[in-house]
């Protein structure tokens, strides 16, 4: 009697699955502390028993550094020896639960390292650039802007006219205050000195009262050919921040960035509901709960992903996929304290995602350059991802040792600033 046809023998699993799982395992996860631009930058390395084969994070909080450091050394790294480092979204979740308390930036930024690392290592592994395991090119590059600031309306438009001609299409202005410590402006109107020390006070009231026009007149000396982006920083609390969008429309910017702090973001719906003025807000966040309830109505237009504070590429690709669904726009955070493995990582989010509205691009000193191989540079306004294997930037880890951290209190400084009655306020 002949046997029922049962069909085709099941497939055996290709040999390089088969040598992946017996084979590629993490052997170590180390940590290098370093500061060629000045602030400290934690860049995580994620080894295999394979030679060769290795993934690069960013883990860099720039007021937390050791905090962070203590999480990925003395809890991570033991936890993820002899684990498979394929298994990304595994690993992501089982670091993310280990803590059990849930959450934190330091938690976010140790996190973001590895799983950073983890992503590059696999593209690596797979010979492709980072880019094209996030679902490939959709843009052959990212709009990017740069910074200027000024003391009044004609030094700022001869900034953004400067910035135009290096080819940069947005650009964001920030005023200063005299007499005022005003973000973003290097002491600009104020004594420097006593900017450095923080002995000059933040000004809510006169910052009302004179940035608004100042934006204003930079848009007419400048025309409506360059996109203008500001920054309040987070300054403002909700009574003036409505005031301040009120004041700023003729100024007819591509965004506001930070109006409110994120303690406060209860308020943006109204705020949104009431002015046609763009709002992105961020990169303060270090849980995707905090933009899931902004972007479902949405009551933001642009989404400022800090990509290693918010826990890494895992987290970020799915607030992009949802901006995309809400019609939101990324406007991934880039300063000089993101490194460039970071930022580089950050522009393969970019670069295949349709969501993307325009990245945020640092100017690194010399010295990042030399740590890092490879550091993505803005030309003509756009940044360009690489096509080597993996994120596309390396770490020298012997030149990493000539640019030391500074103390960490040091740099905290930047964050000790005063109002003008002498109570503590937002940095």
């Amino acid at each position: 009697m002949a046997l029922a046809d049962t069909g085709p023998a099941p497939l055996a699993p290709a040999p390089w699955v088969e040598q992946r799982g017996a084979r590629i395992r993490i052997t170590a996860v180390r940590t290098f502390l370093t500061a060629p631009h000045g602030c400290p930058h934690l860049v995580v390395r994620v080894e295999t028993n394979e030679p060769g084969l290795y993934g690069l994070g960013c883990a860099s909080d720039p007021q937390r550094t050791l905090a962070v450091r203590s999480v990925l050394d003395d809890y991570a790294a033991p936890m993820l020896r002899g684990r498979d480092p394929d298994d990304i979204e595994d690993i992501h979740r089982l670091l993310l639960n280990s803590a059990y308390w849930r959450g934190g930036s330091v938690t976010g930024n140790a996190l973001g390292g590895i799983d950073v690392a983890l992503w590059d290592l696999k593209a690596k592994r797979l010979g492709a650039p980072l880019h094209s395991l996030l679902g490939g090119r959709v843009r052959t590059f990212a709009e990017a802007y740069t910074h200027v600031d000024g003391a009044d309306a004609a030094e700022l438009a001869d900034k953004v006219a400067a910035a135009r001609e290096r080819g940069y299409r947005h650009v964001r202005i920030q005023a200063a205050v005299p007499g005022a410590d005003t973000y973003g402006t290097h002491g600009a109107g104020t004594d420097p000195a006593a900017v450095r020390a923080r002995k000059a006070p933040w000004d809510s009231a006169g910052y009302l009262r004179y940035v608004p026009g100042v934006l204003t007149r930079v848009r007419e000396l400048v025309g409506d050919d360059v996109e203008l982006l500001h920054d309040v920083h987070e300054r403002l609390d909700p009574r003036q921040a409505r005031e301040f969008l009120r004041r700023v429309e003729d100024a007819r910017l591509y965004f506001v960035e930070d109006l409110l702090a994120p303690e406060d973001a209860g308020h943006f719906k109204r705020l949104h509901d009431a002015s046609p003025v763009p709002l992105a807000v961020g990169e303060l966040f270090h849980d995707p709960a905090q933009f899931t309830a902004l972007l479902l109505a949405p009551d933001i237009d642009f989404a400022r992903v800090r990509v290693p504070t918010l826990g890494g590429l895992t987290p970020a690709r799915k607030i992009a996929a949802l901006c995309e669904l809400r019609g939101v726009r990324l406007a991934p955070h880039g300063p000089a304290d993101v490194s460039p493995i970071a930022q580089a990582a950050t522009l393969a989010l970019d670069i295949s995602s349709h969501a993307f509205g325009v990245q945020e691009a640092a100017v690194f000193r010399p010295p990042v350059h030399e740590v890092y191989p490879g550091t993505p540079t803005a030309r003509d306004g756009g940044l360009v991802p690489s096509e080597l294997p993996g994120h596309g930037v390396d770490f020298d880890e012997a030149a990493a040792a000539r640019y030391p951290v500074p103390d960490p209190l040091e740099h905290d400084r930047w964050a000790l600033l005063r109002a003008t009655d002498g109570s503590v306020h937002r940095p």
